[in-house]
């Protein structure tokens, strides 16, 4: 493996901590700037990644998403707001990061090497399974051993990692590499390697949620309306999709307790929520095709 890339030091590293404030901040803005720009080059295998994760959310398996440190949490943090953003049940999302996920401001180090207990924690890992395995350096001992219990298990591993040639590669069925610079302090991967994570696993599962349906015209029509907010936004969804008033609107969400995509074809005719799930049913959850058979019933 060549040399780890997120070990190197930066060419404006020599010197920085006798520089004004001022531009280190922007220097430390600047590098992550250039991390967020190799995301790009890996859309093919992002893709890739999402339809895996769709797939298995589709024949009734589960998401894993697994890494430590600063992977783990930008894993966990994706895997936190698939629930409120595409409505996947948690039981339907496991996560697992070295130590445990932090309940305090201590994130202990020793806890990557750490692989004890992890054949318990996977023990409902099936071969339906998609699991999501990050680690900026693509080395630790943790994340491998993931990968590597989910590889015999016949689960897909989708592995992100920022250095070319990283070993958590070898254990994958989809390899996404984030080439990231040099971080400006040599490797903190919380900043510049850490950021592309944090786009490429929001793209991800986003995709994701393309693949299951539940984004229509750039709105997330899956989303659980939990708050003020959230119910304000599940109504604008509705009215934009439907050209329904407000009134209508909200008289057709009460009848679908909520539920989004099921008010959107009350609103535009459905006539009731049975038959809204039906039509959804019908189309394996995606809107804009339940919506086309509503509208053109004979063309379905």
């Amino acid at each position: 493996m060549p040399a780890a890339t997120t070990e190197k030091l930066h060419d404006k590293a020599p010197g920085l901590d006798m520089q004004p404030m001022e531009e280190v901040a922007a220097l430390l803005a600047a590098g992550q700037i250039d991390a967020a720009g190799v995301v790009p080059a890996a859309a093919e295998a992002l893709a890739a990644g999402a339809r895996a994760m769709a797939e298995a959310l589709q024949n009734g398996g589960r998401l894993w998403y697994a890494g430590a440190g600063s992977s783990g949490l930008m894993a966990a943090a994706d895997a936190l707001e698939l629930g409120g953003t595409f409505g996947i049940a948690p039981e339907r999302v496991r996560i697992l990061m070295a130590g445990g996920l932090p309940a305090s401001a201590t994130m202990p180090g020793a806890t990557e090497d750490d692989t004890q207990g992890l054949d318990e924690a996977l023990a409902e890992l099936t071969a339906a399974d998609t699991v999501i395995a990050v680690a900026a350096s693509g080395t630790t001992p943790y994340t491998l051993a993931v990968a590597d219990r989910a590889r015999a298990r016949g689960a897909t591993v989708v592995a992100l990692a920022n250095n070319p040639g990283a070993p958590l590669f070898d254990l994958a069925d989809i390899a996404v590499l984030l080439a990231t610079p040099p971080e400006v302090i040599s490797g903190s991967t919380r900043l510049g390697a850490g950021t592309a994570q944090k786009i490429a696993l929001n793209t991800m599962s986003t995709l994701m949620g393309v693949a299951l349906g539940h984004i229509y015209d750039g709105m997330m029509v899956a989303v659980v309306a939990d708050n003020a907010k959230l119910r304000a936004r599940a109504a604008g969804i509705v009215g934009r999709i439907t050209g329904a008033d407000a009134a209508a609107t909200q008289t057709a969400l009460a009848a679908a307790d909520g539920n989004v995509k099921a008010a959107t074809l009350i609103a535009a005719g459905a006539g009731s929520p049975d038959a809204a799930r039906a039509l959804l049913d019908t189309a394996r959850g995606h809107l804009r095709q339940a919506l086309e058979t509503l509208r053109n019933p004979t063309r379905s």
